[in-house]
């Protein structure tokens, strides 16, 4: 029996459009019978915020990270024609009109299909990003981790 392909992605963009293009070919890739690791980090941890606020005691630079960051993956802009805010409407609406898959909803669809996603800790530890505000069913780990699992990919991204 052939050994399974593996597919690995940091994704290191906090802007939408790339989390999507990311998400996308993560789903693509467990589709196609790959082990799939999305390793997210810096402003690709925003992807992986819950919604909601969570109150947990922080300092005062983390407190800013946290106001200043998006909260959740459906907050998040684009990276073109952001037009304060106008740019990610549209674009939600077009995807709407054609029936395209949200990020969250892309999100969601790769943990059905155990894409691994793992959170990079010592990103959260700069940010002041605490599990508790991270979705649940996801890993932690470091760069040692994603590095193990990148050194026997088939397929290798940074986003």
């Amino acid at each position: 029996m052939a050994e399974k392909k593996k597919t690995t992605i940091v994704l290191f963009s906090g802007d939408y459009d790339k989390a999507m293009a990311a998400y996308i070919i993560a789903n693509g890739a467990a589709a196609y019978d790959h082990e799939v690791t999305i390793f997210h980090t810096f402003w690709g941890l925003n992807a992986l915020r819950k919604d909601e606020d969570i109150a947990i005691k922080k300092g005062f630079i983390e407190k800013m990270f946290a106001k200043m960051m998006p909260r959740g993956a459906d907050k998040m802009g684009l990276s073109k024609m952001h037009f304060a805010g106008f740019g990610p409407k549209m674009i939600k609406d077009v995807m709407k009109k054609h029936n395209a898959v949200s990020l969250p909803q892309l999100i969601e669809m790769a943990q059905e299909q155990d894409v691994k996603l793992v959170a990079c800790t010592m990103t959260m530890d700069l940010l002041g990003l605490q599990q508790e505000e991270l979705l649940d069913n996801i890993e932690y780990a470091g760069v040692a981790a994603y590095l193990s699992d990148a050194e026997d990919g088939n397929v290798n991204l940074f986003i």
